[in-house]
């Protein structure tokens, strides 16, 4: 292939820095919505690749194409003005060297988008700077895998409104699209041929200012690793505790999908279950090493939790079994020292007799995904109100219906549930998942206590347990640590027959043990 030429002045609509998967297939979207999308890669035989791939006919009757650059100046000169950069590299110091590297050939009012999964707190670093040389910045959360960035991804964007403003025609057009009425996602999107349906909501919206959008992106995230650990839960009970066979849990799940667990990742287990291994002609997922991975984001979610003193041991149980799955080789010699319960006579006193099982599990796994979502909007709620963000909780939950990797027909329930009440505190307290607990609960601690028993781990399971009954119990037992916390380093306490804000410090070792006001 002859090299590239440089593209003609001001012949994209936007740019786009960053041709590996992501941004390759966000590129393809672009341009199947009808904009000239000019692209550069750092490697020019990347982009020459991209360009041999994706001919011109292939974006079909709506005007859009793809417009390559071997250089950075020829493609950032072959934008029309105001230019809308969008950049997906690797997070940490190669976003900033590619905006090193496109800042002095940008002119006032120019926006560049950072599609990648940056810590929040280096968006508002980028933001600050780029907005000192005149420049506009977004931080946008880009959900959905390669997938959803090619037929319809969740995006969520922080910035000023006014690049907002100058984003917003490109981002509505290429997000996912749900149904107005329902929630439900339209799918059928195909090369060339992007989802067509007056009155569908896109999934997207303007979240906040500086790392509104990138915050919100990383408590996905999170939320996404509850949701995962969850459902390998679901299938370990019923794996091990059950003896359930690998083709009759695809089944399970796959029923589950027709249900209130509909969802994209209940959808992909069923189909995961009942993938063949090619080699040995079984279960693939039983040649799977128990030892996962992760890039970072569950963490952040965690340690933004603690930084802003808001609860969410769900989501980081989840953070904690990866960890704990990744040490595979102490774990194999700790099954050969460590003895677990002798369970035979004692499983059936759990009330085997009693319960429909598969359906207990579901409950289990219902309530849980409830107290973990509760946990990640909780976390937006008190993370919004302390930087001043106004997040709108609703519409969140509304642009993760569609196009991300939680979508669910639940997000439904909870874009209803901060309709009916926007400054709702936690969504424990709506009347619909109040509803779901007070039904289900008992099959839920039924799940908790049998794997207990049997020693069957499910640290998200109870910890989601141990949340909700934390949640709903009026008197906790930190009185006691809080008197502990006094004796030990005068840390005062408060009185139950004083107003709250009204603190005391008993001297514990004199004689007489005064109390005095703090």
């Amino acid at each position: 292939m002859p090299p590239l030429p440089a593209p003609a002045p001001n012949s994209a609509d936007v740019g786009l820095v960053g041709l590996a998967v992501m941004g390759t297939n966000l590129a393809l979207n672009m341009a199947d919505h009808g904009f000239k999308v000019a692209i550069y890669n750092r490697t020019a035989s990347v982009t020459e690749q991209v360009i041999k791939e994706n001919p011109k006919e292939v974006f079909g009757a709506g005007g859009g194409g793809l417009v390559p650059a071997a250089e950075l100046r020829d493609f950032v000169a072959s934008i029309k003005r105001p230019r809308r950069i969008v950049i997906l590299v690797k997070a940490g110091g190669p976003t900033d060297a590619v905006i090193d590297s496109l800042t002095p050939l940008l002119e006032r009012g120019d926006c560049i988008v950072d599609g990648g999964n940056a810590e929040w707190q280096d968006t508002i670093r980028r933001e600050k700077s780029l907005n000192d040389k005149g420049l506009l910045f977004v931080g946008s959360g880009v959900s959905g895998g390669e997938v959803g960035a090619r037929f319809g991804p969740s995006l969520m964007p922080g910035g000023k409104p006014e690049a907002w403003a100058l984003l917003k025609p490109v981002w509505e057009a290429i997000a996912a699209k749900v149904d107005a009425r329902t929630g439900k996602p339209l799918e059928g999107a195909s090369r060339g041929k992007p989802v067509s349906a007056p009155g569908a909501v896109p999934c997207t919206a303007y979240i906040g200012p500086g790392g509104a959008g990138h915050f919100v992106k990383m408590v996905h995230n999170g939320i996404e690793y509850g949701d995962m650990q969850l459902i390998c839960e679901a299938y370990h009970f019923m794996r091990d505790v059950l003896a359930l066979p690998t083709p009759d849990m695809a089944r399970i799940f796959a029923d589950w999908n027709t249900g209130d667990l509909d969802s994209f990742l209940i959808e992909i287990t069923a189909d995961i279950l009942r993938q063949k291994d090619p080699v040995t002609g079984g279960a693939l997922v039983d040649v799977v090493v128990d030892a996962a991975g992760q890039k970072g984001t569950g963490k952040w979610t965690i340690n933004a939790a603690l930084d802003v003193g808001v609860p969410a041991p769900t989501m980081a149980e989840a953070v904690f079994a990866r960890n704990i799955s990744a040490l595979k080789d102490e774990r194999a010699a700790a099954a050969r020292a460590l003895k677990g319960p002798e369970f035979g006579a004692h499983a059936h006193s759990i009330g085997s007799g009693e319960y429909n099982w598969v359906e207990a599990v579901r409950d289990a796994l219902y309530c849980s995904k409830i107290c973990s979502y509760a946990q990640g909007f909780a976390l937006m709620h008190a993370a919004g109100r302390a930087n001043e963000w106004g997040l709108k909780l609703g519409e969140i939950a509304s642009i993760f219906r569609g196009g991300c990797i939680i979508r669910a027909r639940f997000l439904q329930k909870i874009t209803e549930a901060y309709q009916r009440r926007s400054d709702l505190p936690n969504l424990l307290i709506d009347q619909y998942f109040a509803s779901v607990i007070d039904r289900a609960q008992r099959h839920w601690r039924a799940v908790v206590a049998r794997a207990a028993v049997q020693g069957v781990p499910v640290p998200a399971f109870a910890s989601a347990l141990s949340y909700y009954d934390s949640y709903r119990t009026e008197r906790l037992p930190a009185n006691l640590l809080q008197a502990q916390r006094d004796y030990f380093g005068a840390h005062t306490y408060e009185r139950v027959d004083q107003p709250r804000g009204v603190f005391f410090h008993l001297d514990w070792t004199h004689p007489e043990r005064p109390q005095v006001k703090a």
